[in-house]
């Protein structure tokens, strides 16, 4: 439920527990109000000073420093306080029942961020990529979301947004004003600019979906019979002894997962219970959950013994079940595993109709080129420089847009102008719900409930 943006809020900013310093904001109307009345003094806008923090008895409780922001030149575009004081919990709690009592309440989470969304001084995306920033697991995820908080995927969008409006205005003045030469439609450079703004939407996707990569990591399922290897596998990748290895086949009862960065990339990896038919009813339940990973998998390793290749297309019932469903197999990597134990050294891809990798999970063998593999699925470019972060929620608006795009294409060339003027004004709508131009309160309750205290 959204709060009355009128009320002055109040929260720890710093992480949970001992440090050597705790920082508390506060944003609101009565921001300057209430610490003048607990410090005594009033602090310069945008300078630091040094104060007492007392109690309403006028008890000490610590010694600190106090910064001021006057609105609208702060984050949340509100009056700001921030209260840095050493680093004890003791500490902060009596300087937040001290800021309740003088009228604040305490924050929601994310709620400094929302504000600042919703007085103009930053987008959605923006909001987003300080929660990414701060959740980031690599340096590069990192170095991409600052790009987006510095606002350059906004500006992506906000120049094909501005493309479209265009586009929309002249579609739109074809409609209204039927008698009137309309030389942009007439001489059909409509379908050119529908064309440049499905391309210019498209490559916008394709950096999007690395950055919704980097932010989420890539799911990996590893999967087969039993005894292929996975495990094996799974621990190499790991550098850990995460799973079991046995000659038992079965070992593997429920999903073990591990996450790794491969150049810096989120991996995260899943390795399954071997596909089987099996009277066994513990070993049947993993063997279900691992069909419901293989179904929501980024990507599927699929592994089996370089002894078991020949059988692979008749007697492997598993493989047969994956190889038969375009989703599923458009998504498939077949990994032939225990090249330690002969000496051929390639497969053709084309046999298997898949990509098809030969590795030994014991020695390590074949594992870089694995790798590599892995990013390539991805779609992620290492030497890139310009990605931003990005989440599935944008991929979603991005693929509406590019959907509605496309009708729209055909509505042109079909020469509807009322359906193409309706599929462009849907776009425009679709691409909106990135940046927060159109939006909903649910949604924002959705993306801002995620965010840290006293974000």
């Amino acid at each position: 439920m959204l709060h009355n943006d009128a009320d002055t809020i109040c929260a720890v900013a710093t992480p949970t527990g001992r440090g050597g310093v705790s920082i508390i904001r506060l944003s609101g109307s009565l921001a300057h109000t209430i610490c003048k009345t607990i410090t005594g003094q009033v602090s310069p806008p945008g300078s630091w000073i040094s104060v007492s923090f007392r109690n309403s008895s006028g008890t000490l409780i610590d010694r600190g420093l106090l910064l001021a922001f006057v609105a609208p030149h702060s984050f949340t575009g509100e009056d700001v306080c921030e209260l840095h004081t050493h680093g004890s919990p003791v500490v902060a709690d009596q300087l937040l029942d001290e800021l309740v009592q003088l009228g604040a309440r305490l924050a929601r989470p994310g709620e400094f961020s929302e504000r600042a969304f919703r007085n103009d001084k930053i987008d959605l995306v923006q909001a987003e990529a300080i929660a990414d920033l701060i959740n980031s697991s690599s340096v590069r995820a990192a170095q991409m979301a600052v790009r987006s908080l510095q606002g350059e995927f906004s500006a992506r969008i906000h120049s094909v947004v501005a493309e479209l409006t265009n586009l929309r205005i002249f579609v739109e003045a074809a409609l209204d004003f039927p008698d009137e030469e309309v030389e942009f439609i007439e001489q059909g450079r409509i379908m050119a600019r529908m064309l440049d703004l499905i391309d210019s939407l498209q490559t916008l996707r394709a950096k999007a979906h690395q950055g919704q990569i980097l932010q989420e990591g890539l799911k990996v399922v590893i999967a087969g019979e039993p005894n292929a290897g996975k495990s094996t596998l799974l621990n190499r990748l790991s550098g850990t002894n995460r799973a079991i290895v046995t000659d038992i086949p079965g070992t593997t009862r429920d999903l073990l997962e591990a996450n790794i960065l491969i150049e810096g990339v989120p991996v995260h990896l899943i390795d399954t219970a071997g596909l089987r038919l099996t009277d066994d009813p513990v070993e049947s339940e993993g063997i279900r959950r691992a069909w419901q990973a293989v179904e929501d998998a980024d990507r599927i390793l699929f592994v089996t013994d370089f002894s078991v290749v020949p059988q692979l297309e008749k007697d492997i019932a598993s493989w047969q079940q994956i190889s038969t469903n375009t989703d599923l197999k458009s998504k498939t990597t077949l990994v032939i595993n225990k090249i330690d134990k002969t000496t051929v050294s390639t497969f053709e891809d084309s046999a298997f109709g898949v990509p098809t990798l030969l590795i030994s999970a014991l020695t390590g063998d074949g594992l870089s080129a694995l790798e590599k593999h892995l990013l390539e699925c991805a779609g992620v470019s290492i030497s890139s420089e310009d990605g931003f972060i990005a989440r599935r929620r944008h991929l979603s608006a991005l693929d509406q847009g590019l959907a509605n795009l496309c009708a729209g294409k055909v509505h042109a060339d079909a020469g509807e102008s009322e359906l193409l003027a309706e599929q462009l004004r849907l776009a425009q709508e679709a691409l909106g719900q990135i940046t927060g131009r159109v939006t909903s309160d649910e949604l924002l309750g959705l993306i801002f409930s995620s965010f840290c205290i006293g974000k």
